[in-house]
C-alpha cells in the first residue's frame, strides 16, 4: 500500500491502528517492538498532511518520555494521551511547548487535573462533563477548548453524544450561560474495521452532523471548523471524506508490545 508516497505492508489491525512491518527496507522488527517511522518519513507525512490542510495529532499513549521527546524533535508539537493519569506525568516531564489533546474518555472527577495545562478536550460526551470543565476551567482563569464526540460507530463500546442528545445539549439553558469553554468542532471513532465501506459511511455521518452543526449552531463561529476522524488504519479515508485532524501512534511509534510508562523514565 503507498501511504503519502511510503511503501507500507499491513500485517494486521489491533488496537490504535496497523501494526506495521515495513515502513522501509532498512527497518527490523524484534519480538516485542514493530518500529515507527524515520524522521524523514515523518516529513513526508507531516508536509502532506499538511498541504491538504489536515492537522497531525501524534497518539503517544504507551509511548515513554523519550520516544516522544524524538517524534518532538522532529518538529511535533501536537500530542494527544487518552489517559489522564500517564498525561500528567509526561506533560511534568517534557517541554512546555508540546500542545497536550485529550482523547479518552474523560471522567469528571480528573477535570481538576488537566485543566491547568490542556490545549484541547477532544471527548466532551456529556452536559455533565462539559459543566465540570467549566466549572474547573473558571477557577483557573482560562477558556478551554473542546471538541463533541459523537458516536458514529457500530461498536457499543464506543463512548459520544447521539446528535439528538447534541441538540439538546447546545440548546440548554446551562450550555448557553458556559464562558469558559469554547466549541471548535466534533470528533469521532469509527469502527475496527477493514471495511471501506463502513468507514466511509460514518466518517460521511460525522461531516454531515458537524455541518448541520455549524449551519444551526455555529454560522458565525469562527472557530468551529473542526473535524477530527481518522486514525493510523483509516485516515487516508477520513482525509478524502473532510477530516481536518487526524490522531496517528502507531503509525509514528510504531507498536510497542507489553510497553508500560514508568514516572522518570527519559
Amino acid at each position: 500500500m503507498q501511504l503519502f508516497g511510503l511503501q507500507v505492508d499491513m500485517l494486521s489491525m489491533q488496537g490504535e491502528g496497523i501494526i506495521l512491518s515495513n515502513l522501509s527496507e532498512s527497518r527490523s522488527a524484534s519480538s516485542n517492538c514493530f518500529k515507527g517511522m524515520t524522521a524523514e518519513e515523518f516529513q513526508v507525512l507531516r508536509t502532506n498532511l499538511h498541504e491538504k490542510g489536515v492537522k497531525l495529532i501524534a497518539v503517544s499513549k504507551m509511548k515513554t518520555p523519550s520516544q516522544i521527546l524524538e517524534v518532538y524533535q522532529w518538529g511535533q508539537r501536537i500530542f494527544a494521551e487518552n489517559r489522564v493519569q500517564d498525561l500528567i506525568p509526561k506533560y511534568n516531564f517534557l517541554p512546555k511547548d508540546i500542545e497536550w489533546h485529550m482523547i479518552g474518555h474523560l471522567q469528571k472527577n480528573k477535570v481538576k487535573y488537566i485543566v491547568p495545562f490542556i490545549s484541547m478536550i477532544q471527548s466532551v460526551d456529556s452536559l455533565g462533563l462539559l459543566q465540570e470543565i467549566e466549572k474547573r476551567a473558571t477557577k483557573a482563569g482560562r477558556v478551554i477548548d473542546f471538541l463533541f464526540q459523537l458516536r458514529i460507530a457500530r461498536e457499543e463500546t464506543k463512548y459520544g453524544l447521539s446528535e439528538s442528545d447534541l441538540m439538546r445539549l447546545l440548546e440548554s439553558k446551562e450550555y448557553r450561560q458556559m464562558r469558559h469553554v469554547r466549541a471548535c468542532g466534533v470528533m469521532g471513532i469509527a469502527t475496527l474495521t477493514e471495511d471501506e465501506r463502513i468507514l466511509r459511511q460514518e466518517f460521511r455521518r460525522l461531516k454531515a452532523a458537524f455541518d448541520n452543526l455549524r449551519k444551526n449552531y455555529f454560522s458565525d463561529d469562527v472557530c468551529f471548523r473542526e473535524i477530527s476522524m481518522g486514525m493510523s488504519g483509516d485516515f487516508e479515508i477520513a482525509i478524502e471524506e473532510g477530516s481536518t485532524m487526524v490522531r496517528l501512534g502507531t503509525l509514528i511509534f510504531g507498536e510497542r508490545l507489553h510497553s508500560t510508562f514508568t514516572p522518570g523514565e527519559l
